[in-house]
């Protein structure tokens, strides 16, 4: 809880404002306060004196609430792009346009990589491919987890290098995009359940 005025406990504090800074008795400081027309606000309960700023208190509160509210939107998330084998250079250029946007902004990035009907026989195509994307994202993350194969689908995670080691190689290709419709990009969504494997489809048609 925060403390405000006659509710600061200590008997001297020390008032920070700008360059400013300045210890003395709370009485002093909460009069020094109200005779600005504003409250004397505990910013730093634990310190020694404890430190405070004389600023309203209702917009003490907003600013709070301000940084809260930033700090939330900025908590990390897993962003996730899905990939063909067969994709063309196009939509390549496309998925890691957005693969370093989801980096470049702090966000995790798993990578996806289905095999459907026949493709499930050229598997090293699809470690190639992932490894090609490990290889271009280099500028923007890290690699967590390696390429690994579950069923018909290969998968890796990467976490976002530093800011300032960011370099983008394919911004280029979502410049047509809207600044809404960038804003509004969550990934890919995974809308196709895990594929039964071919032995499994003959098995059941003979059924």
């Amino acid at each position: 809880m925060t403390r405000v005025n006659h509710r600061i406990r200590a008997r001297e504090v020390r008032i920070v404002n700008g360059d400013k800074n300045l210890v003395m008795e709370t009485r002093a400081a909460i009069k020094l306060a109200k005779e600005a027309g504003m409250d004397l606000v505990e910013i730093a309960g634990k310190a020694t004196p404890p430190v405070c700023r004389i600023i309203e208190y209702g917009k003490y509160k907003y600013e709070q609430s301000k940084k809260k509210k930033a700090a939330d939107s900025h908590k990390q998330k897993t962003k996730e792009i899905q990939l063909r084998i067969a994709i063309d250079e196009h939509d390549y250029g496309i998925k890691l346009a957005r693969a370093e946007r989801f980096l470049g902004q702090g966000d995790k990035l798993l990578v996806q990589l289905r095999f459907r009907g026949r493709e499930n026989a050229h598997r090293n195509l699809g470690f190639d491919m992932m490894n090609k994307v490990c290889d271009d994202l280099g500028t923007m993350g890290k690699v967590d987890v390696r390429p690994n194969l579950r069923g018909r689908r290969i998968s890796m995670t990467l976490s976002p290098l530093a800011k300032e080691q960011q370099e983008p190689q394919f911004d280029k290709h979502l410049q047509h995009l809207s600044e809404e419709a960038l804003a509004n990009d969550e990934g890919d969504v995974d809308d196709h359940p895990e594929e039964p494997h071919e032995d499994m489809v003959e098995e059941t048609s003979q059924d």
